[in-house]
């Protein structure tokens, strides 16, 4: 006899990181976008869901320079804010995912079976975000870089970031119904003049890069799938970080 599914819908932060507790066999879902077709696809078995939609974890604000974005906000509401980020959230997919997705399910998405994910990863990166979540140990916030390296198991509350002097986004694309990114590069300056550049479309979630073009290729791990070659998305990534670096010094 198949189990039923323990649905769990909070109604307030608190709520969701109780219910999430340390993790053990919960499933989130933000959109569903993600997790739906795991689920129809029969790669996924869910035993407990919690369900964010009410939880309180939506909505982008702004205090003294700092934009804090909760987990559980449409990645539609992201598109007219500045670059990196506008752009790279208007160029995920198409909008009617856009409308779904959460900026939480995109930041904490494990790579695809044929595409890459988390196209959201780069941007934040870039913008030198921090990560706010719950789990193992309470809750706890940290450079995105960190959360990415140890999020199974955690619970995304918000990603917050300082707005940056000027920000750039390229990305390579294949015109399609629903678009995945091959490969996109994001770029930042922040207000001490300092530039961060960070790629996606990779073999694993998105890495920062030092911005020397040449280099950029040695720097990450590139892998083959549906969409390109590693041999081709390494050809690409150069001419990426070229057009980030130029378009943040126009910018000036």
């Amino acid at each position: 006899m198949t189990q039923a599914t323990e649905v769990l819908v909070p109604t307030s932060p608190d709520e969701a990181a109780a219910a999430f507790g340390d993790g053990s066999g919960v499933t989130v879902i933000g959109g569903g976008t993600i997790v739906m077709p795991e689920i129809t696809y029969g790669r996924l078995k869910v035993g407990k869901a919690l369900l964010l939609g009410k939880a309180g974890l939506s909505g982008v604000s702004r205090n003294g320079g700092t934009v804090t974005i909760g987990a559980a906000t449409p990645i539609a509401d992201l598109v007219d804010l500045p670059p990196p980020l506008g752009p790279c959230a208007a160029n995920v997919a198409d909008g009617e995912i856009r409308a779904q997705a959460t900026l939480g399910g995109n930041v904490c998405a494990g790579p695809g079976p044929d595409a890459p994910r988390g196209d959201l990863q780069g941007p934040l990166l870039a913008l030198d975000a921090t990560a706010r979540s719950t789990g193992p140990g309470g809750e706890r916030s940290e450079p995105l870089e960190s959360f990415l390296d140890d999020r199974a198991g955690r619970l995304l509350l918000d990603v917050s970031f300082g707005e940056p002097a000027a920000g750039a986004f390229a990305a390579l694309d294949y015109p399609h119904t629903h678009e995945y990114t091959v490969l996109a590069v994001s770029g930042a300056r922040g207000a001490d003049g300092a530039v961060r550049l960070a790629a996606t479309g990779l073999a694993d979630h998105a890495r920062t890069l030092s911005g020397d073009p040449d280099a950029a290729a040695s720097e990450v791990r590139l892998g083959d799938d549906a969409l390109a070659s590693g041999w081709y998305r390494q050809q690409v990534l150069p001419v990426l970080v070229r057009r980030v670096l130029a378009d943040l010094e126009e910018a000036r």
